[in-house]
Parts: C-alpha cells; sequence; structure tokens
C-alpha cells in the first residue's frame, strides 16, 4: 500500500471486482475523457485472476480515502523508448469518480505513483498524457511536480474523433 496524507494507493482485491464493473461502462464515471467504448468485464476477472491487476502490460491500483472509501483507480504501464531496458519509463493514468474530483485525490494519487516507480524501478521517466481541453488533469499533473514537455498531434481516438494530447513527465531527480 501506497500511503499519502489523504489517500493511498492498493492493489485491487476480489471485493473490488463489482465496483470495477459497474465503473468500467459507467459514462458519467468515465468522463469524455476515457470514452473508449464498452469494454466486456469476463476478461477482467481472467486477468485478475491470473495477476491480480499487476503486470508489465497494465497494472491498476484503487484509490481509497483514509477511512477506506474507494474513490477511483490509478494505472501504469511500461513504455519503451529504445530496444535496451534502460531505455524504459512508465505511463500513468487516472480516473476519479465524478463526487470526488477536485478534491486534491488526483494530484496526490498522481505525485505517489510517480514517486513510488521512481523509488522502485530502474526508470528515469515517468509520464502521463491527457486531452489538451482537459484543463483540470493538466493543472493536477502540474500540482504533482509534472513537467509539460509537449502536444502529441492526433494521438488518440475517442468519441468518432481524432484528438491531440498534452504530454506531461517527471523525472529522477526534479
Amino acid at each position: 500500500m501506497i500511503q499519502g496524507n489523504f489517500i493511498c494507493l492498493r492493489p485491487v482485491k476480489q471485493a473490488d471486482l463489482s465496483l470495477l464493473e459497474a465503473w468500467q461502462n459507467d459514462v458519467e464515471i468515465q468522463s469524455e475523457y476515457n470514452a473508449f467504448g464498452l469494454k466486456r468485464f469476463d476478461n477482467q476477472e481472467r486477468a485478475f485472476a491470473e495477476h491480480g491487476f499487476l503486470s508489465d502490460q497494465l497494472s491498476t491500483l484503487m484509490i481509497v480515502t483514509r477511512s477506506g472509501e474507494a474513490v477511483g483507480t490509478m494505472s501504469f504501464h511500461q513504455v519503451h523508448y529504445g530496444p535496451n531496458s534502460g531505455s524504459l519509463a512508465y505511463n500513468i493514468g487516472l480516473n476519479i469518480v465524478p463526487t470526488h474530483r477536485g478534491k486534491g485525490y488526483g494530484t496526490e494519487a498522481q505525485r505517489l505513483l510517480a514517486d513510488y516507480l521512481l523509488r522502485t524501478y530502474p526508470i528515469a521517466r515517468v509520464e502521463a498524457s491527457t486531452d489538451v481541453t482537459n484543463l483540470p488533469e493538466q493543472r493536477s499533473l502540474e500540482k504533482a511536480g509534472f513537467r509539460r514537455e509537449g502536444v502529441l498531434r492526433s494521438a488518440q481516438w475517442r468519441s468518432g474523433a481524432w484528438h491531440d494530447m498534452a504530454l506531461y513527465s517527471k523525472v529522477r531527480g526534479e
């Protein structure tokens, strides 16, 4: 468990699966920025049984308040900038339930996960991207210590259109 002042990040538990299933296709929870179409949950149950949502391909953690209330998820996966292991980085993603947005939980979760990944793995970089119109998430990343690097043009297909993404990173030593 990764603990912060207001929230903690913890691995997904079996008891969380029904909540994650309810969140997965809820348009309000996914928001316009995570609207990638309907998803089947049976694959998620198999993935949980195989590796508990902790793998190199994609890992998911629950964001919970200090009182234990689940308020969202953080995900992370490896990205490669060259063929050697020294060119490895992690990309992180965030989703907060609408009733808990604007409380600073996302900022703290992103800071906690980036710091954890940089402390735990032999990497120099953690990155995140968000839609160029998602100003609250851009502010959240900046408050969490990420720096804006630029714009990835037409990088994401979502809701029937291509979207530009703002790219942010936090590197070891910053």
